[in-house]
């Protein structure tokens, strides 16, 4: 997933790259919102978010724009997740433009391929990617 908005990472040294911004960009996550207020799941990111997420009726599967979009959004919303609430957990960019989550341990996780997994199949489910990454 390339994000434009962000630029060319060659022109743009990590540096120069507001962190808080660059989360807040990522955190944002409409269609995955809609999805889940219109399912009265409430999207606070936190674990128990991800459970909420994973007991929705995927009625998105049947469109495939949707779908895509859909599973960018939940990557980027695990991501948030990881990222609010594990210590050392931050977003990098790779030079792709692809947004991953590196742990403090230094691994790297690509949220983004997690999500459209999860979009797509329902697993593995979000809460359980979410408990595996906090163990580590």
């Amino acid at each position: 997933m390339h994000i434009p908005f962000l630029g060319n990472r060659r022109e743009a040294p990590a540096a120069a790259l507001d962190p808080e911004g660059v989360a807040g960009l990522l955190a944002e996550c409409e269609l995955l919102r809609s999805q889940a207020w219109g399912d009265g799941v409430r999207l606070d990111d936190t674990a128990a978010s991800l459970e909420a997420l994973d007991q929705m009726v995927p009625r998105w599967r049947d469109d495939e724009e949707t779908l895509a979009r859909l599973g960018n959004d939940a990557g980027l919303y695990l991501g948030t997740v990881i990222v609010r609430t594990v210590a050392g957990a931050v977003w990098r960019l790779r030079r792709d433009g692809q947004p991953v989550v590196r742990l403090a341990s230094g691994r790297e996780f690509d949220v983004v391929a997690a999500g459209r997994e999860w979009a797509a199949s329902g697993a593995p489910q979000l809460s359980q990617l979410y408990a595996e990454v906090a163990e580590n």
